[in-house]
């Protein structure tokens, strides 16, 4: 919308979990630009809602996660139906690239060229900190920093969304107010949850790493990373929630004995090492209360194939 504002273009979007019919009429009355996710896009196009014969600029964001989250064949499915390389303008974006995205890239793109913005790694805004808790600490550090007040909107990052679940009831029961965002929530449930972190009803979201990428949260103060994550850029998409548009923030990581095995694997990839903070008596103190774990059902069925939400 932002983009197209001050122009004559008409805009559609093709992503999966909720608009089906408004998508498909907008589209099929024709548009200049075309946003989606893979899934959507592939429905719409097999079902002869729009064509890409015609197509003079493919952007792909994200372009080293496609290939983690298994988008490859539909990229190169999209990619093949379009004019050749030397006919369109290819773009491909990412705050990290991988051998991988220059495989796609020589395969798709005429002659690709790199186009780096030097910077380091993780901004200088970003103020970063590193806990050893033991596993079994690590819920009553995260509670006591988190009622020290120091944070105004806070992410906290888990590897899977059993312990988001676990995690959120945890910090429910101690009045932290904190919701879920993982990759199983409905979309139009994720665009309600996202407002109202917006807004502030809710200042704590538990996420997997599906928030780590492409979502603008505006006013993160702090990052916790409860689980290190598997992949070292990860902690870098991560980290990036915060500080952004000029402000600063702050990551803090937690280094358990589950997933310490990360620590070598982030140090070198950000080019200098975490530093490392004493754990006082007063951040181990067990919680006030403990929660009574909600029951916690699987998501419905998948319902169309071009509402699969992978992200």
């Amino acid at each position: 919308q932002q983009l197209v504002k001050h122009t004559n273009l008409k805009l559609g979007l093709a992503y999966g979990g909720t608009g089906f019919e408004s998508q498909r009429d907008t589209i099929a009355a024709g548009v200049d630009v075309l946003i989606g996710t893979p899934g959507r896009v592939i429905d719409f196009y097999k079902r002869g809602v729009f064509h890409l014969k015609n197509i003079q600029v493919a952007v792909m964001d994200e372009a080293d996660r496609m290939f983690d989250l298994g988008f490859i064949d539909d990229i190169r499915y999209v990619l093949r139906r379009m004019p050749k390389p030397d006919k369109r303008l290819n773009l491909l974006f990412s705050a990290t690239l991988s051998f991988r995205v220059d495989e796609l890239a020589y395969e798709h793109m005429n002659a690709p060229k790199p186009v780096k913005v030097e910077s380091e790694m993780v901004v200088q805004r970003i103020e970063e900190v590193a806990y050893y808790p033991a596993q079994t600490e690590k819920i009553s550090l995260l509670i006591n920093l988190l009622k020290r007040g120091e944070r105004d909107r806070a992410l906290v990052f888990v590897n899977t969304k059993h312990e988001a679940g676990k995690i959120a009831d945890w910090l429910d029961a101690n009045d932290l107010n904190a919701a879920i965002l993982s990759g199983d929530v409905p979309q139009d449930r994720r665009e309600k949850l996202l407002k109202r972190f917006h807004d502030g009803t809710v200042d704590i979201l538990v996420a997997t790493d599906v928030a780590a990428r492409g979502l603008h949260i505006p006013d993160v103060s702090h990052v916790y990373n409860y689980d290190l994550p598997h992949e070292a850029e990860d902690y870098v998409h991560r980290s990036g929630r915060t500080a952004r548009a000029g402000k600063s923030g702050k990551a803090v990581s937690f280094i358990c004995e589950k997933y310490a095995y990360s620590m070598m694997d982030i140090e070198a990839y950000i080019g200098h090492s975490l530093p490392i903070q004493p754990i006082d008596d007063e951040l181990l103190i067990a919680p006030e209360n403990r929660p009574a774990f909600r029951e916690r059902k699987p998501p419905a069925g998948r319902g169309r194939p071009g509402d699969r939400n992978r992200s």
